[in-house]
């Protein structure tokens, strides 16, 4: 996949070969959406659905961004859950509530860092219309937001927010393989929100409202004893080298974010939601008399054998101003057509 990634930012010629392949992913993406939404019209919810997902291949900041909307939410008075498809988990049965204390292992790592930074309800199913009905029917909620699942047309969603790396926007503009996108660009016409992570140069030409949204490092959190270390006061004494370890879908920004420290970075880099194991430290190439530094979604798979030279980067988000006064008169549009749907 980073072979794919490279190639599609740099739009590498030989990408044009599997034109062909594109071409018919974008047909059975534009057969598939017409079966959904016109001939199996999915059934609506009985209380309001938010879909956060993206239409590009790799990560684009989706889960940090559900986090600080569903705390969002919380302060506004609401009782939001959660669904998610649980990718890297394999529970035994679904629907599967996470827990704070669930296994990674089953929940998958977003699903269970999400529970654990919200305290809200989530509920993790491949087949996640069947996560909303048990999140309704299970928990008392008057929101459900879905972490990923904008290309999810089983479930019905009443808004859709579409988010985008502000550094590789759409990359090529080819639809997979040949490409990044999982639908065409145009599809961001369709959507409620565009929210871009990072860059403010990058714009796009579209009239679906934008907000900006950028992730700041806030301090490094000590996985074993729990210490903080402001991120801002660096230099301080954890090591000479920060042995970074990642396994996200969009490593490089990870990587630049800990460039910011005044000192010497080796990267390690693992596929997206790898399942960490003691194994992967017990190696001559990850010293044990350096710090460990990762994201908090990759720390919480290695708890059970991290020793104190483990560290995890706490960050804050900010948002543009005018986002979620926009998106709480959305919601309760939705809520209101709800109510006259259901003739109450």
């Amino acid at each position: 996949m980073k072979i794919l990634l490279r190639a599609w930012n740099k739009n590498s010629r030989w990408l044009f070969a599997l034109w062909p392949f594109s071409l018919l992913f974008s047909v059975i993406v534009a057969i598939r959406k017409s079966i959904f939404s016109v001939n199996i019209r999915p059934a609506s919810f009985t209380v309001p659905v938010v879909v956060v997902g993206n239409i590009t291949m790799g990560g684009t900041g989706k889960t940090p961004f559900v986090i600080s909307l569903a705390n969002y939410l919380v302060e506004q008075g609401f009782s939001p859950g959660i669904v998610s498809r649980g990718y890297g988990g394999s529970s035994a049965s679904y629907p599967l509530l996470v827990g704070a204390d669930e296994n990674p292992i089953n929940s998958g790592d977003e699903p269970l860092l999400i529970a654990r930074r919200t305290n809200c309800p989530v509920v993790v199913d491949p087949d996640r219309a069947s996560a909303v009905k048990h999140l309704i029917s299970s928990s008392d909620i008057d929101l459900v937001i879905s972490d990923d699942g904008l290309q999810h047309y089983q479930m019905y969603r009443d808004i859709e927010i579409c988010m985008v790396d502000g550094d590789r926007l759409f990359g090529n503009s080819f639809c997979f393989p040949a490409g990044p996108l999982r639908e065409p660009i145009d599809r961001i016409e369709t959507v409620d929100f565009v929210v871009m992570n990072g860059s403010a140069s990058n714009t796009l030409n579209s009239s679906t409202p934008m907000a900006q949204m950028i992730m700041k490092p806030k301090s490094l959190v000590n996985l074993l004893t729990g210490e903080i270390k402001p991120f801002s006061g660096a230099p301080f004494n954890i090591g000479n080298n920060l042995q970074a370890v990642c396994a996200i879908g969009n490593p490089e920004r990870f990587y630049k974010m800990l460039e910011e420290l005044p000192y010497s970075l080796t990267q390690y880099s693992f596929p997206d939601h790898y399942q960490f194991k003691s194994e992967d430290f017990n190696t001559e190439l990850i010293s044990e008399h350096h710090p460990v530094v990762m994201t908090e979604k990759d720390a919480i798979k290695c708890t059970e054998f991290a020793t104190n030279n483990f560290w995890y980067i706490d960050i804050e988000i900010d948002i543009s101003d005018d986002f979620y006064p926009r998106l709480l008169e959305r919601i309760k549009e939705c809520k209101a057509l709800i109510v006259s749907r259901s003739g109450t």
